[in-house]
């Protein structure tokens, strides 16, 4: 639904490394007209400096469903 404020492994911040990330995907998919590559969204990663693989998992797993249930409120 909404992402989490910190990963649930480690306990580091990740809601504005999540932000960050959607955006710089998003730039390259209106931008190029592809989805990026997956060394790509390693290079965003590591200038995010989200470094640990839950924090990674955190992001990447994420499904942004608040628009499609706000609705039903």
């Amino acid at each position: 639904m909404i992402i989490p404020v910190r990963c649930f492994s480690c306990g580091r911040v990740i809601a504005s490394d999540y932000v960050a990330f959607v955006n710089r995907v998003k730039f390259i998919k209106e931008n190029e007209k592809r989805d990026p590559t997956p060394e790509e969204i390693e290079n965003i990663f590591d200038e995010l400096g989200v470094k640990r693989y839950c924090c990674r998992r955190m992001i990447l797993s994420h499904v942004d469903l608040i628009d499609e249930v706000l609705p039903f409120d």
